[in-house]
């Protein structure tokens, strides 16, 4: 232990408090993060002065403090993930000559964080901050893919979940399931005039370093041709996934 750099101690007590949904005894921060328990003790002393840390006395447990939400904050404003898409979105629509998008998941619905628009092309629904059904579109679906199956549950309770937009797309939840199985098998997922009449989209999920989905990296086209752009999103949503340290939809380790 006397190898491994204070820095680095530092930052895997604050990825294993992180983790946890409540404080924890420092017991289970030396067992977690392999320290001995004085040296815990002094780490999470200094982490508490700088608040990063909270000491609650009474139960004998450490939790996260205002300063490591104040980091998480600083994540969120400075939009990291949409920075390091840009790059790939727009050689997506340099390469199919299409308007490529990028979106996250909000509850049940898809949020477009990022989009480059191809010269010429209509305009699209899919504005940055608009939020559209998951269910709905290809961006949601590739998302809702990639989520345990409790989760997809958790988002969908009943029927009534399933709202619609152009009078098509999935009415039932074994019809959900269904639509999701299949883009499970294939990696990618299209939705066909769900959203807007006359327009197709196809996604592709990308995922971080804990295999779950971070964002959806999308094409939309008016009329046909959606399928032939398949191959090009998995392109680049596999980019993104190693660019943030995740492993590209079916890439399995050696």
């Amino acid at each position: 232990m006397s190898q491994v750099p204070a820095a680095t101690r530092t930052l895997r007590v604050l990825r294993f408090l992180a983790s946890q949904p409540d404080p924890v005894p420092i017991e289970s921060i030396c067992r977690a993060c392999d320290l001995p328990r004085s040296s815990a003790y002094h780490l999470l002393s200094a982490m508490a002065d700088e608040g990063f840390v909270v000491h609650l006395e009474e139960e004998r447990r450490y939790g996260l403090g205002v300063a490591a939400f104040e980091v998480g904050s600083g994540y969120s404003r400075q939009a990291p993930l949409q920075r390091l898409a840009r790059h790939h979105l727009q050689a997506l629509v340099d390469r199919v000559g299409e308007t490529a998008h990028l979106a996250v998941l909000h509850g049940r619905d898809v949020l477009y964080v990022a989009e480059e628009r191809a010269l010429g092309r209509p305009s699209l629904v899919t504005d940055i901050g608009v939020r559209l059904p998951a269910h709905l579109t290809a961006s949601g679906r590739a998302l809702l893919a990639q989520l345990p199956a409790a989760q997809v549950r958790a988002l969908y309770p009943s029927a009534a979940a399933l709202v619609d937009r152009t009078g098509q797309g999935p009415r039932a939840l074994g019809a959900l399931r269904s639509v999701l199985t299949d883009v499970r098998r294939r990696g990618y997922a299209t939705e066909d005039g769900e959203v807007t009449l006359g327009f197709a989209s196809v996604a592709s999920a990308v995922l971080d370093h804990n295999g779950l989905p971070a964002a959806a990296v999308a094409v939309t086209v008016e009329g046909d041709g959606a399928a032939a752009l398949v191959g090009a999103v998995r392109d680049a949503a596999a980019a993104l996934s190693r660019r943030i340290g995740g492993r590209p939809v079916g890439e399995t380790t050696a």
